[in-house]
């Protein structure tokens, strides 16, 4: 059976209610930090972002110009962490946060930062900004 074949059976109670795109366990290196330790000593950040979309963005053809592109998210990034340095992970979160909130078709949002190398007892510590 082809895809195309499919085309109306599935039932309506089926029929998606949210469209999620997102980027995972992306791991860079950030000046960051408040501690005279950490300025000018890049650490590992890792950066979670879910987008979750309105169905006009979310692509129903497999065509390239229809995707949300996910490139957008990872240059965002590093973009922002090229830019300068932060201090603390919620202003970086929150810059992060802001650019994608801006998008459109955005409908929800979550992004969250971590530091993963901090305490040897802890898997990472770290902030996270959610719209629900």
């Amino acid at each position: 059976m082809k895809i195309d074949d499919l085309q109306g059976l599935v039932p309506a109670e089926l029929a998606p209610k949210a469209r999620k795109i997102f980027l995972q366990d992306f791991d860079l290196d950030v000046d960051i930090g408040f501690h005279d330790f950490e300025v000018g000593a890049p650490q590992r950040l890792r950066v979670n972002i879910e987008v979750w979309l309105d169905a006009r963005s979310f692509p129903t053809d497999d065509v390239v110009a229809s995707a949300w592109n996910y490139d957008f998210l990872r240059s965002t990034v590093l973009q922002l962490v090229a830019e300068r340095r932060y201090n603390l992970q919620e202003t970086i979160c929150r810059a992060i946060y802001d650019l994608v909130a801006a998008r459109q078709g955005v409908t929800a949002l979550r992004v969250s930062t971590c530091k993963p190398d901090i305490y040897p007892d802890c898997a990472a510590v770290g902030v996270e900004l959610a719209s629900f």
